[in-house]
């Protein structure tokens, strides 16, 4: 096995092994869900995909843990909310909606988005209003360790001693004194201001749901000690990836790991981040009217584009978007579909069988194992479509069958497939009638070029063309596909 991953932790490309032979534990953070899902999110959720999809095509199995956090400031701020005017000013707010419901809400939004977008649900989804007791012991734990006091005030806050932890600031690579202050937490009984909220004390505007009793007062859980309870509950003490946006390695990584070593627990092994996506070199902001939401997408593109688009840069990379970049995106699929639409008339379309990176052109196989270099693997994928298209046209179908395997194989690892197929199910029986119907046209044509009259083949086919049907002339005969492929 020759994988290689970027190591945030480390800064650094090295090779990967996993843990346990054969087995690939990963963590990857999912969304506070406040609000409905942006770009960003499920640029996220598609690039931690790809890795599980290559994974498993090294033979390995991965167990994937993605978490839903269901309490947060946030999440409570919009609650409250909707009892006031906002309820009637802000689209996405349902009046008089309890801060629990509206988390569910969103979440189900979350899912139908990773649904359509081909993202495979995770071996486990857990909440963090289910792991209470996981968060309380850990608090325990790093109290009893040194490494986390409560509040002298009474409050019912817990902080953790960031100066307690001398390896703190290793994940990103910050001097603990040139840090921000921890905003997270009422800062009144901090012994440092960096220090960070474990536990958070209720306050007289939080609603009597949203509060658990605790050794140090009834309240709820810091965002960072969420994680941490959740992926050692479900991981392991140590795992072997933790995954998330580049926004996310400070604070929320860096006190996620702190935290979790202090505890005694050796953590992740390797720390992945995804780029962000802007909008015209800009941060997307809501404030600025600039964010694109992945259904609007959707709906201009179709979702087999928009995975296309949102997975095609290098997962680490900025991804820049662009009024003309679904378009590309779209071009770029049709080609794809439009060889296999082709190419499956020919020699009929392949069985979808588990993909193995031993079935897969070694060019491909290098892309992918070298940092999961999708730019290059697309290269690969985009010149095996036209060396096929050759192929075709010149009637070489033995080439044309091996081509049409190893495309279909190398989308099925991107997640094409499961973002929608190039022909839906229930576009089956249209596309059928159509095939006869432009096959009988063909035919006519066919017999008046034998006829030598040209005029009437000629008719035949502007009339297909101003149908939107493209006609391509061979050795072998006729093939025809809508002009929009």
């Amino acid at each position: 096995m020759s994988l290689r991953f970027y190591d945030t932790a480390r800064a650094e490309v090295r090779p990967f092994e996993p843990l346990e032979a054969g087995r690939v534990s990963l963590y990857y953070c999912g969304a506070t869900v406040q609000g409905m899902p942006h770009v960003g999110h499920v640029r996220s959720a598609i690039v931690f995909d790809q890795l599980t999809r290559w994974l498993e095509a090294n033979g390995l199995r991965v167990t994937v843990v993605r978490n839903v956090t269901d309490i947060d400031d946030k999440i409570l701020e919009k609650s409250r909310a909707s009892f006031g005017e906002a309820a009637t000013t802000d689209p996405t707010v349902v009046a008089d909606e309890p801060w629990w419901a509206l988390a569910y809400r969103f979440e189900q939004e979350f899912d139908r988005a990773y649904s359509a977008l081909g993202v495979r649900p995770p071996t486990y989804e857990p909440r963090a209003t289910g792991h209470i007791p996981e968060m309380h012991a850990l608090i325990e734990r790093l109290i009893g360790r040194g490494h986390a006091y409560p509040a002298p005030d009474g409050s019912g806050d817990v902080y953790f001693d960031v100066r307690s932890w001398p390896p703190y600031g290793s994940l990103t690579h910050q001097e603990l004194d040139d840090m921000q202050a921890a905003p997270d937490a009422d800062p009144r009984g901090k012994r440092d201001p960096r220090d960070f909220a474990l536990w958070k004390g209720s306050k007289d505007t939080d609603p009597e749901t949203a509060s658990w009793a605790s050794p140090w007062g009834a309240g709820r859980p810091g965002w960072h000690l969420e994680c941490s309870s959740m992926v050692t509950k479900y991981l392991g003490a140590q795992f072997d990836i933790h995954g998330g946006g580049l926004d996310l390695r400070f604070p929320h990584h860096e006190n996620e790991m702190a935290q979790s070593q202090a505890a005694g627990h050796a953590f992740a092994r390797f720390w992945m981040h995804n780029g962000m996506v802007t909008y015209r070199g800009e941060k997307m902001s809501k404030s600025i009217g600039n964010t694109v939401g992945p259904q609007e997408m959707i709906d201009a593109a179709g979702a087999r584009v928009v995975r296309y688009y949102l997975g095609q840069a290098h997962y680490r990379s900025v991804l820049d978007y662009r009024e003309t970049s679904l378009q590309e995106a779209a071009a770029a699929v049709s080609r794809i579909d439009g060889f296999i639409a082709k190419a499956s008339a020919r020699v009929g379309a392949p069985a979808r069988v588990e993909v193995r990176a031993g079935d897969l052109p070694a060019a491909f196989v290098a892309a992918m194992d070298d940092d999961l270099n999708v730019p290059q693997a697309l290269a690969v994928l985009h010149t095996t479509v036209r060396s096929a298209n050759t192929a075709l046209a010149a009637g070489e179908d033995d080439v044309v069958s091996a081509a049409l395997a190893a495309v279909v194989a190398m989308t099925g690892v991107l997640g094409l497939d499961d973002a929608g197929a190039p022909v839906a199910a229930a576009d089956a029986a249209e596309e059928r009638a159509l095939d006869a119907l432009v096959a009988e046209r063909i035919a006519e044509r066919a017999e008046a070029r034998a006829a030598r009259d040209w005029a009437r083949a000629d008719a035949i086919r502007d009339a297909l063309t101003r149908a939107g049907i493209t006609i391509e002339d061979s050795s072998h005969g006729a093939d025809w596909s809508l002009a929009d492929r």
